[in-house]
């Protein structure tokens, strides 16, 4: 047995740290001296304490590495592992959206480019017959798993669609998490609901603003933000119904992401 001095000498753990996975129970002592109130550790200790050290470096939490201490086993680390590493992932996107904010704006600065303009054109939009898969995605970056999913779906069922998609947003206002999204892809004939996947005719839309988006993705901030200032200027209009996307240019055909070409599109209504 060791006192917690030479405890923490062997492993390399401050004594600050062995009272503080005392205090939390991830670590109690081996035993408590009855006589001299010393904290005594044994070497079967060490192990635990290895997995510790390992869980809380790659960010696990006091309660996340009390579980995983519980429940260990190949299997349900492998999970927890597995989880982490996409918490991580979604953190490290988050934070990488944060940089090219930053760069963006010191680009905008240097080159004195307050705002772009972007041009807002009125179009008559027919109804559509479209094979569409509508559901609730965790952000608008998962949208391109979900066309994946219908791409995967119409070859696995012979399905031709025209290279001619879009999407429908059914949130009223921006949403951060939890994104309502529809992919629709027009087709030629109709077939079977199934899994999800639904054949309809979207609505027409009689009027309908419509502005390009030239560039990276993140682009479509500002663009929505010119159309701001645009029907401010056009106060004969009001925004109406579910706002749509176009990808004319994207990752599937082009690897220039200044060469992305958007349409964004937002139904109308004279007041």
């Amino acid at each position: 047995m060791f006192k917690i001095g030479e405890f923490s000498k062997l492993t390399q753990v401050s004594v600050r740290m062995l009272r503080y996975y005392d205090e939390t129970g991830l670590l109690k002592p081996a035993k408590i001296d009855k006589f001299s109130g010393y904290r005594l550790y044994s070497t079967e200790q060490i192990p635990i304490l290895n997995k510790i050290i390992f869980l809380r470096d790659i960010g696990f939490n006091v309660s996340e590495i009390a579980i995983a201490l519980n429940y260990w086993d190949n299997t349900f680390i492998t999970n927890q592992l597995e989880n982490k590493r996409l918490e991580i992932e979604n953190i490290i996107q988050i934070e990488q959206d944060k940089l090219s904010k930053i760069e963006l704006a010191i680009k905008d600065i240097q080159e004195e480019k307050m705002s772009i303009h972007y041009n807002v054109t009125i179009k008559s939009i027919p109804s559509y017959q479209v094979l569409s898969l509508r559901k609730v995605i965790p952000n608008y970056y998962a949208e391109g798993e979900l066309w994946k999913e219908m791409c995967a779906f119409a070859n696995e069922n012979n399905i031709f669609i025209s290279s001619n998609t879009f999407s429908i947003y059914h949130d009223t206002e921006y949403k951060e998490r939890d994104v309502d999204v529809e992919l629709c892809a027009l087709v030629d004939k109709i077939g079977e609901n199934m899994n999800g996947f639904v054949y309809r005719n979207t609505e027409p839309i009689q009027i309908m603003a419509c502005t390009m988006v030239y560039g990276e993705f993140k682009n479509i901030a500002s663009a929505f933000i010119s159309f701001a200032n645009w029907l401010q200027e056009h106060n004969q209009y009001k925004m109406t119904g579910k706002s749509r996307q176009i990808v004319h240019r994207g990752p599937w055909n082009e690897k220039n992401l200044d060469k992305y070409l958007t349409e964004i599109q937002i139904p109308l209504e004279k007041i």
